[in-house]
């Protein structure tokens, strides 16, 4: 939220009263007419408004009160505040312009198709839109239905980037991850496991072999001792 002054007519009466800054810097500072100002001085407007010090506030310095008071052309700077008041959390949808509601199917659209995740609650908060309009968009029974158009509502302005990831974050939690579909690497240990056991059994397999050529020799030596 960006500095604002605090009461700026009770302000302009206490300026007027214990300061000799002109009235149009008093006006400049205030954000009122030089007239206005004038008005003040001569008793003729802001009657029974008690003046308020800018200086007890921390809106505006001395030294600012000084420099104001010395040269007539000088412009008197509002003070940055030493304390930043957190701005209030936003309840209920999220206001749209009107020059970008046009829009909010098309954004509605991208988050329905890319991130089914989404609860109608949270697209209405980064959107502003109703849980109605969501719902025809879903079933393709919206009036425009036909020329929608999926678009990324942080490119439109919609929501911030940071909006839309803390959403996802939040609809994530909790679900399991997706199964892997199709081929997929194994795992090392799984690879090693069955390299050794490959071998083994191709060693098993020579083994075997040897075993059969021996056995097969000595049915040949037998049969020629039948022979002789």
């Amino acid at each position: 939220m960006a500095n604002q002054l605090l009461m700026p007519k009770a302000t302009a009466v206490w300026l007027v009263d214990n300061t000799a800054m002109s009235f149009d810097q008093i006006a400049f500072f205030c954000h009122l007419h030089p007239l206005e100002v004038r008005a003040i001085a001569d008793g003729e407007s802001a009657q029974g408004i008690k003046g308020m010090d800018p200086v007890m506030t921390g809106q505006l310095t001395r030294e600012e009160i000084a420099k104001s008071e010395a040269d007539p052309n000088y412009r008197p700077k509002l003070s940055e505040p030493k304390v930043r008041i957190p701005e209030t959390k936003r309840k209920g949808p999220r206001y749209t312009p009107l020059s970008k509601r046009q829009d909010r199917p098309n954004a509605i659209l991208w988050l329905v198709r890319n991130h089914p995740e989404l609860k109608d609650a949270q697209i209405s908060r980064l959107v502003g839109t109703t849980k109605s309009t969501i719902e025809q968009i879903r079933n393709r029974t919206h009036w425009n239905a036909t020329n929608l158009q999926p678009m990324d509502p942080v490119t439109l302005g919609l929501c911030s980037q940071i909006d839309l990831d803390l959403e996802v974050q939040r609809a994530s939690r909790g679900t399991q991850p997706q199964a892997p579909t199709g081929d997929t690497l194994l795992p090392a240990s799984m690879t090693e496991t069955r390299s050794v056991e490959r071998e083994e059994a191709d060693h098993d397999k020579e083994l075997d072999a040897s075993k059969v050529f021996a056995k097969l020799s000595s049915l040949k030596g037998n049969r020629d001792e039948h022979e002789e």
